[in-house]
């Protein structure tokens, strides 16, 4: 059965399209089908994945209902990518009916059998393409970086998924928290570390074990869109990814 999963925050930089794709590729090297959706209208993963988005069908054809969601497929060689569109940025004006917040769901049906995990990339926003992605998913990974304003944006996040919880998707399940861009080093992130960890706690949200360190080997993979699994094997971020794939594994996630 397809586990669905979107890599959620409201805040910019913390690392998601990186969680996205390192997701993927270990995902993939583990031996599963997965499929990973843009919908960012920054299109960072598409573009990280090699996905074209300028001559090919986009998630954004797909929602609007003018091509079948398979017809949007690319095979990438990290994983099949459906790739965002800056359209997407107009979604919140354009679709305005009732239901709108299904959408994702809807077109992901057809073609959920055909792989083992879907992973989202969602926008710096809690828009609807959000409430679209929650809507669709079994599990959010949100990614955190060790300062004060990424801890003080999951409460509100929270909130949103109470919300989606309540009135489109009863078995949605925040997976948790993962600290990135983390330097264990430095006494900044372990106070981090600590406050997540009570937040978490009086949130009722795991805060995952793996913690993924500072690198830029990470960025130069992307700009040179290689997998980061194999652009640098030994590099200790991709060390953090690997271990966070098996944790996920461990915790009955994956």
């Amino acid at each position: 059965m397809c586990k669905i999963i979107s890599i959620s925050n409201q805040k910019g930089g913390v690392g998601k399209t990186t969680t996205t794709g390192a997701l993927a590729a270990g995902l993939r090297k583990k031996g599963h089908a997965v499929l990973a959706i843009d919908l960012d209208p920054q299109c960072n993963l598409s573009f990280s994945l090699g996905a074209d988005n300028e001559n090919n069908a986009t998630i954004y054809d797909v929602l609007k209902g003018n091509i079948k969601t398979s017809y949007a497929i690319q095979h990438a060689p990290v994983a099949d990518i459906i790739p965002a569109t800056i359209l997407l940025s107009s979604v919140e004006l354009e679709f305005t009916n009732t239901g709108r917040e299904f959408l994702l769901r809807e077109v992901l049906t057809p073609i959920s059998d055909l792989y083992d995990y879907i992973l989202i990339d969602t926008p710096p926003a809690l828009s609807i393409l959000t409430i679209n992605a929650f809507t669709a998913s079994d599990y959010i990974i949100v990614p955190m970086l060790s300062d004060i304003f990424s801890l003080q944006g999951i409460a509100q996040l929270y909130d949103t998924v109470d919300r989606v919880r309540k009135y489109c998707n009863p078995r949605l399940q925040i997976a948790g928290i993962l600290l990135t861009k983390f330097n264990p080093r430095t006494l900044l992130s372990t106070e981090i570390k600590g406050t997540a960890e009570m937040i978490s706690k009086d949130l009722g949200i795991f805060l995952f074990d793996t913690f993924i360190r500072s690198s830029i080997t990470v960025s130069e993979a992307q700009s040179v869109q290689c997998n980061i699994l194999d652009y640098s094997p030994r590099n200790h971020a991709v060390a953090d990814y690997c271990q966070f794939v098996d944790e996920l594994f461990q915790k009955g996630i994956c």
